[in-house]
């Protein structure tokens, strides 16, 4: 056992182009790399699955399920895992939708297309409430994220029949703000 307390630095390792936290005492580069999101557009019939969120960023605004990926979790295990756990919905994932990009915050986000099993759903720790809703009654205006907006109307697109390859970012976009021009904070996702 080492009496050495780790120590980090911020400087441009050997071989590198960026600056990164390396160790003072035996030189280990400590990699910051970006988070994995992934989650799902869940439909049943003619209508999606939504979730009011329980916790920030965006308390309270309406969110498709979605979350950071596990380790050694498949994308498409996660997006399961987190529909199950948001709104206790047992999904049977058909497809990825969308691979979005959002550096601000440093984040990949892999949206899948999915088909809700029992339409018995209930809000689980991180929601205050779920449900499901017509496309013609999705609450626009009280979307909680850029990403939501995106993956809503590229299933929207899909449903009317687009090829089934990933939509990523709409052209221009990095997620830093709402379809309206809003600022997106820091924190959200």
């Amino acid at each position: 056992m080492s009496d050495l307390t780790p120590a980090f630095s911020l400087r441009i390792p050997e071989d590198d182009a960026l600056a990164r936290r390396v160790c003072d005492h035996c030189g280990f580069v400590a990699y910051e790399n970006p988070k994995i999101v992934v989650g799902s557009v869940v439909r049943f019939e003619d209508r999606i699955l939504l979730c009011r969120r329980g916790i920030e960023p965006g308390r309270g605004r309406w969110t498709i399920p979605a979350g950071y990926l596990e380790l050694n979790e498949t994308p498409d295990a996660g997006a399961a895992r987190e529909a199950l756990e948001e709104a206790g919905a047992r999904i049977d994932i058909s497809r990825l939708l969308a691979v979005y990009s959002v550096p601000r915050i440093s984040q990949v986000q892999l949206i899948y297309r999915a088909r809700l099993l029992d339409p018995a759903i209930l809000a689980g720790p991180e929601s205050l409430e779920v449900k499901l809703v017509h496309p013609d009654d999705i609450p626009w205006d009280d979307l909680a994220f850029p990403t939501v907006h995106w993956a809503l109307r590229h299933d929207a697109e899909a449903e009317a029949g687009a090829p089934p390859v990933p939509f990523g970012n709409p052209a221009g976009e990095a997620g830093d703000r709402l379809p309206d021009g809003t600022p997106v904070g820091e924190d959200a996702l």
